[in-house]
């Protein structure tokens, strides 16, 4: 993709030139406070600004240029198609009430989906040189109060970064495919060993994670199709299921039986399941031509999905009595497969075990990306560990403490209760950034438009925008509504809403962290945050680190660095371990 820049001053605005490399594009552009920074890397998407208090772009990518249509294809693909189509069909169908209800949502799904998208599309189409996305994305639409949504953002997203939910689901397939009925710590157990299995095939070699990627991808493509067809085979009265238009007869009957409560649950698994259509996001510095590859390759992976699980819906809605599915819990699939095959279905529930580990691979590739991105912005410690690709040319510090964090939540908590309110503790903080982001592409519209910057190849529809806000703040807004049978009647055995007070709890105290670590330590300690731009030995990587400037030193600091804080002149130094001042 090749953008075209114009930069110029518009009526009534403060904008500054600071230096200038040639009449159309300067280095830097100034609105206000806010400051626009000219970069580019080696993916082929040209020269774009961003706000220079953002985590500096590689110009060349240490993790290399090996993601293409095929890879993000399957990277979003996997990670979509993972446990939520098999799991999670009937408390949907019990939340909604009915089988045409329920289908309806599934649909619905596809829409809230592809209007997301189109927002994560423009978003790149501004920053097509960072990888990261919403990392990327809420730091740019928010870049004041300065590093308050990188830290914010950085804390949740490294917090709550595992992915027990799908290890143990992978335990579940493996042990039933096995024929027998494990115990708590025996599928601990696998959930650990199938983990760890994902976390060495994509530590050591970043192509071949992809590789990985692709060929679990493919087969999980062809077990969905493979459900799918057989449910049309079923609904042709070709197989052992007696009346298999039975819950199609008077599908709606029953709707809205959930309530508000059932309806909110509902669409929260809804949006679950498509969760993993925005994870080729993540690597988008490592993407040749990545707005129009993206456009391309991601439409077409939501569109596959949305289909086959809409088939697949089908498929168990013909096989399985209405009243057995809403009970089915996380056994949907083998109730399928039992219904229609009979009880030897072994091979078919270890294809539904590849499919969860597919997305363990999947998450494991995009969220190691956006944790480096977290680090690399310098407001998380140790910004080296964060950003290095030593020793194996892949983001192993994120690897590793994503699979740290996992071990711990498989391990640490009880089945149960305390288990499924620590994985929801994640849902509602995702849910507000999802609304900021969406809030958040017109303030860049705004930023960049006063700053007399032009170009983008790719702008999403605003209707899609407002939608995407409008059910973003019902997402935030009725997990408040009671349960039918009350405050304690929810999916815990306690208060309902208690995961979502914890979690704004959270972010409460990531507000107050931010104000004593970027106001009130720096009035009393006598010195002022700056961003520094370090490099690191590996070709190409770079990172910001905040380090304490006493305020006597601010304005010698200033003037020998630019707004990105990459030293300028005779002061450059381009060591990892430079002592220019403390790290904050």
């Amino acid at each position: 993709m090749v953008v075209n820049w114009r930069i110029g001053s518009r009526k009534g605005a403060e904008t500054s030139v600071l230096s200038t490399t040639n009449d159309l594009q300067p280095d830097f552009v100034s609105e206000g406070s806010i400051k626009f920074a000219l970069e580019k890397s080696g993916n082929d998407s040209g020269p774009s600004y961003q706000e220079a208090s953002g985590a500096p772009v590689e110009t060349h990518s240490s993790l290399g240029y090996s993601v293409g249509s095929v890879a993000i294809l399957f990277l979003n693909f996997s990670m979509m198609v993972g446990t939520g189509v098999y799991s999670t069909p009937s408390t949907i169908l019990a939340g909604t009430g009915s089988v045409g209800l329920a289908l309806i949502f599934w649909t619905l799904g596809f829409f809230i989906s592809l209007a997301s998208l189109a927002i994560y599309l423009e978003f790149a189409s501004y920053f097509p040189n960072r990888s990261g996305s919403e990392v990327v994305y809420l730091e740019q639409a928010f870049p004041r109060p300065k590093y308050f949504f990188p830290l914010t953002f950085a804390i949740q997203t490294v917090v709550l970064s595992f992915s027990a939910s799908n290890a143990i689901v992978l335990s579940e397939y493996l042990w039933k495919a096995s024929g027998h009925t494990p115990t708590a710590w025996q599928l601990k157990g696998v959930a650990v060993a199938g983990y760890s299995v994902g976390f060495l095939l994509v530590v050591f070699h970043t192509r071949g994670s992809l590789w990985i990627s692709n060929f679990i991808g493919s087969v999980k493509l062809i077990t969905l199709i493979f459900i799918a067809i057989t449910g049309l085979v079923v609904l042709g009265g070709h197989t052992r299921v007696k009346d298999p238009s039975a819950n199609f007869r008077d599908a709606f009957a029953g709707s809205g039986s959930g309530g508000g409560y059932g309806a909110t649950t509902a669409l929260y698994d809804i949006i679950f399941s498509y969760t993993g259509y925005t994870n080729a996001f993540n690597v988008v510095n490592e993407v040749k031509k990545p707005v129009q590859t993206l456009k391309k390759s991601a439409t077409l992976a939501l569109l596959v999905v949305a289909v086959l699980y809409i088939l697949a819906n089908i498929a168990y809605f013909a096989a399985i009595p209405k009243a057995t599915l809403a009970a089915g819990k996380q056994t949907v699939a083998s109730l399928f497969f039992e219904a229609v095959f009979g009880s030897n279905v072994k091979g078919l529930n270890v294809l539904i075990a590849l499919s969860a580990f597919g997305n363990i691979i999947a998450v494991l590739i995009g969220q190691s990306r956006v944790i480096r991105e977290c680090g690399r912005q310098g407001v998380l410690p140790f910004p080296r560990f964060w950003a290095s690709t030593r020793p194996f040319g892949t983001p192993f510090g994120p690897y590793l403490v994503k699979w740290g964090l996992t071990m711990l939540m498989i391990l640490a908590p009880p089945a149960g209760d305390a288990f499924n309110f620590v994985v929801n503790l994640a849902i509602y903080p995702a849910q507000a950034f999802l609304l900021a982001l969406a809030v958040g592409l017109y303030t860049v519209r705004y930023q960049r438009k006063k700053a007399g910057i032009v170009g983008s190849d790719f702008r999403a529809w605003d209707i899609a925008i407002i939608f995407t806000i409008l059910v973003n703040i019902y997402c935030l807004v009725m997990p408040w509504y009671p349960p039918p049978g009350g405050a304690d009647a929810g999916e815990f055995s306690f208060w309902y809403a208690a995961y979502v007070v914890a979690s704004i709890g959270i972010l409460v105290l990531c507000v107050v962290y931010y104000v004593v670590w970027m106001y009130v330590l720096p009035y009393f300690g006598g010195y002022t945050v700056r961003q520094e731009t370090i490099y690191l030995d590996d070709e190409g990587t770079n990172t910001h680190r905040l380090v304490k400037v006493p305020d006597h030193e601010v304005a010698a600091w200033d003037a020998t660095h630019d707004p990105t804080g990459r030293a300028t002149g005779d002061n450059i130094d381009r060591s990892a371990n430079s002592d220019s001042a403390k790290s904050v």
